[in-house]
């Protein structure tokens, strides 16, 4: 007999095709009605795959009661009911690492972006512009500036990493001080955002981050200031970041990440001092593809009784 999965949220399609042979899978995603086929399965399912984005709530762990692993594609773990898993020996895997490069890249495509008007740019040259008008004012280099990270994890490391050869001054917060790193450590937030130029947000999310980029911190990163967010919505206050955009008491944002995705809040597309990306930072092949075997690489390890790869709890 094979092992019952309930699909959440899709692997990519030759992963798919791997559980779909070693597996039975049932596909809530695709169920004209997903609460109906919870109910029918109930007793049977053992195994979840999911994503970070879909995650796996309480109420949904609640109704399967044989539910032994979830397997999640994603880094960020905070949609997946962590503490109810725990409590009934469910094991939950995430997919670390294998998208770092892609993500901390991407924060700095949207530091760039932002920094030197990449789309105000791209469009004062479509719209015939720079022809009729002269040349783009001039921008800041990244040379000299203070940059701030939020999270010094790995892709926070990744991040400052990429970035320092272009010269700015490197410091970060987090809950601790990381032993192996040589940036300077800022254990108060406040104090970051109020020295920095840039602050890039790559920490975790969850209930113990949400609103960690207040309006306090945003007021104090400043008119001159640039925010980057890659890690979640839920870490910055967006109605605060967009009354701070739209006032020009902060500067500019890149984001990749939003409070309601993928239905965002509509006062964003109106402003002008944004890059938005639509939470797209490890969409490649190759990440994607790599993500993807992990869940299956999780998912055959602990049903042949060996230790997952990457455990969660």
């Amino acid at each position: 007999m094979k092992s019952e999965i309930l699909v959440i949220a899709p692997n990519q399609p030759m992963q798919m095709a791997v559980l779909d042979a070693t597996y039975t899978l049932h596909r809530y995603d695709l169920a004209p009605d997903p609460q109906a086929l919870l109910t029918e399965l109930s007793d049977r399912i053992v195994a979840v795959v999911t994503t970070g984005g879909k995650g796996l709530n309480a109420d949904q762990i609640r109704q399967l009661p044989k539910l032994r692993i979830v397997a999640s594609s994603g880094v960020g773990y905070d949609t997946i009911d962590i503490p109810a898993c725990t409590e009934r020996g469910i094991v939950v895997t995430n997919t670390p690492d294998v998208l770092t490069d892609d993500v901390a890249d991407t924060a700095i495509m949207l530091l760039l972006a932002a920094r030197r008007h990449l789309v105000q740019a791209d469009r004062y040259v479509r719209s015939g512009d720079w022809g009729r008008k002269g040349p783009y004012p001039l921008l800041s280099a990244m040379r000299g500036k203070r940059l701030g990270i939020v999270g010094l994890g790995r892709i926070g490391q990744a991040i400052a990493s990429r970035a320092a050869p272009m010269g700015p001054e490197i410091a970060y917060t987090g809950r601790t001080r990381k032993p192996d790193v040589d940036y300077r450590f800022e254990p108060d937030l406040k104090k970051l955002a109020s020295w920095a130029d840039i602050l890039i947000v790559a920490t975790s999310g969850g209930a113990n981050t949400q609103g960690l980029i207040s309006a306090d911190i945003i007021s104090a990163l400043g008119p001159q200031g640039t925010l980057i967010n890659i890690a979640r919505g839920s870490v910055v206050d967006e109605t605060a970041m967009i009354a701070a955009l739209k006032s020009g008491d902060l500067g500019s944002a890149g984001l990749d990440v939003y409070w309601n995705e993928p239905n965002i809040n509509p006062a964003l597309w109106q402003l002008e001092n944004t890059v938005l990306y639509p939470h797209h930072a490890s969409a490649t092949f190759e990440t994607r593809g790599a993500m993807a075997q992990l869940v299956v690489d999780n998912l055959a390890a602990f049903f042949q009784g060996q230790p997952v790869l990457t455990p969660v709890n």
